[in-house]
């Protein structure tokens, strides 16, 4: 269990070997349920099995989380600039859908006054559309 605990939480083995516990706790628990008599080596696997367990679980959850505000951030600047390309150049062709990537890498402070200074050419030149 603590080899596992110390391998780098991006270790595909660390992952692989975490459904393993999880199934086999699944297995305990289901054992433990259909026969009171479990031992106290079992009993203390699934312990430690269930720890482990929860601490992924909380960390994928934590993950999870974050992935979610940062796309929501992503698309709230997407809107952003995409609302300020429509208002200064009519609809959003081909080129300039293609430097939205490239300002949506930037802050805020440092897009919006881009957009709302720089000539249609110079965004695509700046930014790659053209």
């Amino acid at each position: 269990m603590e080899e596992l605990k110390a391998l780098p939480e991006d270790n595909p083995l660390r992952e692989n070997t975490l459904e393993l516990v999880y199934d086999m706790l699944l297995v305990l628990e289901a054992r433990q349920r259909n026969e009171a008599d479990l031992d106290e080596e079992d009993r203390g696997l699934i312990m430690k099995l269930s720890s482990v367990y929860l601490e992924r679980l909380k960390t994928a959850t934590e993950e999870g989380i974050q992935q979610g505000i940062q796309q929501g951030i992503q698309q709230g600047q997407q809107y952003t600039i995409e609302s300020i390309l429509r208002m200064r150049f009519g609809e959003i062709d081909p080129q300039l859908e293609a430097i939205i990537p490239p300002l949506i890498a930037l802050s805020a402070p440092e897009y919006v006054p881009l957009l709302l200074e720089l000539s249609r050419e110079e965004l695509l030149a700046r930014f790659g559309g053209g």
